[in-house]
C-alpha cells in the first residue's frame, strides 16, 4: 500500500515531542458518508497498524448503534452482528465477564462491564469498579462511562448512573443492578428478558473492589410476574425470564430484604440511567474515556502495548469514528493507551473511549457492491472472538 501523511499532522503531536505521524491509506467508500481506510505509524514499541472507519452523522441517513446478540448475557463475532443487523460496518464493544476461573462452578456470562443502550433502549447498567476485566483505568473514571449518540443524533461521552426502586409491602428499597454480572455488596439488581438464559449465580461472586473473591453465601431470588411475587428460592437460577416478569437477586443486605417477600406480594418495579449531560442516549456502549474535549485524560499508560479498539467523535459530535488495531503476528506491538488517546486525537476525535482489545478487536465492513461482510484485521487469537457488543454503523433506505 502507498502510505500519504495525513494532513495536519505535524501541529497535532507538537505539544507531545517529536513523533512520527499516523500515515493513511486511501479512502474507500463503505456507504454514502461512510469511509474506511488503514493507517500506520512508528510507535514506541515498533510498527502499528490499523483500521479506520468514519461515519459523518450530518448525513441524515446514517446511524450508530449497538450491536449485540440478542440478549445481555450472551456472546457473537462481530461479523455476526453486523450481518445479521445489515450494519455497514462495525468493530467491537465492550470488554465483558470473559472468564471465571476463580470461581470453580460459576459459569462466565459473556456480560458488559458497563451500560449498554440499544434503539433506546436500556439494556443494562455496569458492575462495580473492582469488579470489570480489562486493563487499569485512569484516574476518575468509572464502569459508568459511556460513548453513544443522543437523540439529537451528535455523539458524545458520557455516564450513565442506575436509578431506580423495588416497592414492596410498604418499603421502598433502591435498586443497584439492571441486568449484569456482579451486584454490588449488600444490593438488589433486577433482570429482565433481555437478560436471557444465563445463569446469575455470577452476580453474588467476587465484592466491590476484589473480582476474585469468593460468592456470597447469603443469596435470595424473587421471581415477580405481573407485579406479583410468583415464586421465591435460596440461589440465583438460569434460564430466560418470561415476558412482563422480572427476577429480583439479593445478596447480604439485599437478601435478607427480599427474603421478608411473600409469593403473592405486589412488587413494582422501576429502573432507569441517568447521564451527566442533556438529552437522552439512543445508543451507548461502555469502555473507559482517554480523550476529552482534544486532550488525553491525565496519567495514561504510557508503557504497557497491546491490540486496542476506540470509538471517537468529533466536530461537535457531527463525526463518529471507529478503530481496529491489526494483530497479525509480524506487527502485533500496538499501542499503549496514551498512544491509543493520541492516535485518536491524531485521526480528529475530540473524544474518544477506549473499548475491548487483544483478542476481541475485530473491524468488520460490508462491500458497496456485493453485500459481503469482511473481517478487515487480523484478530490476534487468529480467527474472531466471540464478544458481548460492539458498534454498528447504519445507513436507513
Amino acid at each position: 500500500m502507498a502510505w500519504t501523511s495525513l494532513v495536519g499532522g505535524g501541529p497535532a503531536w507538537a505539544d507531545k515531542g517529536p513523533r512520527t505521524a499516523v500515515r493513511l491509506g486511501a479512502l474507500a467508500p463503505v456507504a454514502p458518508g461512510v469511509t474506511y481506510q488503514e493507517f500506520s505509524l512508528a510507535a514506541s514499541h515498533g510498527p502499528a497498524y490499523g483500521h479506520l472507519l468514519t461515519a459523518n452523522l450530518d448525513v441524515a441517513a446514517i446511524s450508530v448503534d449497538l450491536l449485540y446478540p440478542g440478549s445481555v448475557a450472551a456472546r457473537s463475532t462481530v461479523s455476526r452482528m453486523v450481518s445479521q443487523r445489515g450494519a455497514v460496518g462495525g468493530i467491537n464493544g465492550d470488554f465483558f465477564n470473559i472468564t471465571e476461573t476463580q470461581h470453580p462452578g460459576v459459569d462466565a456470562t459473556g456480560a458488559p462491564v458497563g451500560p449498554s443502550v440499544a434503539g433506546g433502549r436500556r439494556l443494562g447498567a455496569a458492575v462495580p469498579n473492582g469488579q470489570r476485566f480489562g486493563p487499569a483505568m485512569p484516574p476518575g473514571v468509572t464502569t459508568r462511562d459511556v460513548i453513544g449518540v443522543g437523540t439529537d443524533g451528535r455523539a458524545r461521552l458520557d455516564r450513565l448512573t442506575l436509578g431506580g426502586t423495588v416497592t414492596a409491602a410498604g418499603r421502598r428499597l433502591t435498586l443497584r443492578g439492571l441486568n449484569q454480572y456482579a451486584l454490588p455488596v449488600g444490593g438488589i439488581g433486577a433482570y429482565t428478558p433481555a437478560w436471557g438464559g444465563a445463569s446469575r449465580l455470577r452476580a453474588v461472586c467476587g465484592t466491590d473492589t476484589d473480582r476474585s473473591a469468593p460468592c456470597s453465601g447469603d443469596t435470595y431470588e424473587v421471581t415477580v410476574r405481573r407485579e406479583r411475587v410468583a415464586s421465591v428460592a435460596e440461589r440465583p437460577g438460569r434460564g430466560t425470564i418470561a415476558s412482563g416478569s422480572v427476577v429480583l437477586v439479593g445478596r447480604e443486605a439485599g437478601a435478607r430484604e427480599l427474603r421478608k417477600l411473600r409469593v403473592g406480594d405486589t412488587v413494582r418495579v422501576k429502573e432507569r440511567l441517568d447521564s451527566t449531560k442533556p438529552g437522552a442516549l439512543r445508543f451507548a456502549v461502555g469502555g473507559f474515556p482517554v480523550l476529552r474535549g482534544g486532550q488525553p485524560l491525565a496519567r495514561l499508560d504510557g508503557v504497557a502495548s497491546a491490540v486496542r479498539s476506540a470509538a471517537g467523535s468529533g466536530g461537535g459530535g457531527r463525526v463518529f469514528y471507529l478503530l481496529a488495531l491489526d494483530g497479525a503476528t509480524d506487527y502485533r506491538t500496538g499501542l499503549t493507551i496514551a498512544e491509543l488517546a493520541d492516535v485518536m486525537r491524531e485521526l480528529g476525535a475530540d473524544d474518544a473511549l477506549n473499548l475491548d482489545g487483544g483478542g476481541s478487536s475485530t473491524m468488520v465492513t460490508r462491500d458497496p457492491d456485493d453485500g459481503r461482510t469482511a473481517v478487515r484485521n487480523h484478530p490476534s487469537g487468529g480467527t474472531e472472538r466471540a464478544v458481548a457488543n460492539g458498534i454498528g454503523i447504519f445507513i436507513r433506505t
